[in-house]
């Protein structure tokens, strides 16, 4: 119970990374606002959280470009929990694996507006909510932002803002409010076929023969990291970029 008490809010927390940072959150006492654009499966990853602990979930569709949207979860996350202490952007987007000059403009303005701009939304509304009785703030950014790589310059570019950032507001939010960052390797999600290109057995392999923990991260993985920094245990901790990639940037 090292959230217990705690005000929760995970974006794109209906699959992959964020679902299972809401699950591991709700564990440990939390109560988390899942926002994510995919109803479904939004509202069904907060039943079954809420029958696990009543009362300790609810969905609001949210797209995370959006300022309206995003003031509108963050405004609910309140009213229905009485408070907020722990925003994790995690929702993100990528381009398919390609030569950067076919990347579209549309491809380029969609990663920008979900990877980067969506952080300053939610800080810009988070933040007088925070700022009351002390927060946390978690970006889930990515090894791309710290060893990019050929074919994703895009997704590599919005990464490393990502870092960035997250070190610069945690100067500037300091003392009241933490700001951290995640650094997962490729993870077994909806975008895995979209990173490598063609999701084949020889490019799986040709990416694990890069992790010298040899295997992917998982969303235990990046919910026990997010758990540590988001939680009192990390009072200490403002600023970094956690690599969660068995060793890849190494």
């Amino acid at each position: 119970m090292r959230l217990e008490g705690k005000v929760a809010i995970v974006t794109g927390a209906a699959s992959g990374f964020g679902k299972g940072i809401a699950e591991r959150f709700v564990q440990e006492g939390a109560s988390v606002l899942i926002a994510d654009l995919s109803t479904e499966a939004g509202e069904a990853v907060a039943e079954a959280l809420n029958r696990a602990r009543p009362g300790a979930a609810r969905f609001v569709r949210t797209d995370v470009s959006r300022d309206a949207d995003t003031a509108v979860a963050i405004a609910t996350a309140v009213e229905a929990f009485g408070g907020l202490d722990i925003v994790v952007n995690n929702a993100g987007t990528t381009h398919r694996n390609k030569p950067m000059a076919e990347v579209t403009e549309d491809e380029f303005d969609r990663i920008f507006a979900v990877n980067v701009k969506a952080i300053f939304l939610s800080v810009r509304h988070a933040t007088p909510y925070l700022q009351a009785k002390g927060g946390s703030i978690l970006n889930i950014a990515s090894t791309a932002g710290l060893r990019p790589r050929p074919g994703l310059t895009w997704y590599n570019a919005s990464k490393g803002a990502v870092i960035t950032a997250s070190k610069s507001m945690a100067v500037e939010l300091a003392p009241k409010i933490r700001v951290n960052c995640l650094c997962p390797v490729l993870g077994q999600t909806g975008l895995t076929s979209t990173f490598l290109g063609d999701d084949t057995p020889e490019r799986r392999a040709q990416f694990l023969a890069t992790i010298p923990l040899g295997r992917m991260s998982t969303p235990e993985d990046i919910a026990n990291a997010a758990l540590y920094l988001s939680s009192d245990e990390a009072s200490m901790v403002t600023g970094v970029a956690l690599e969660v990639d068995g060793g890849r940037c190494i």
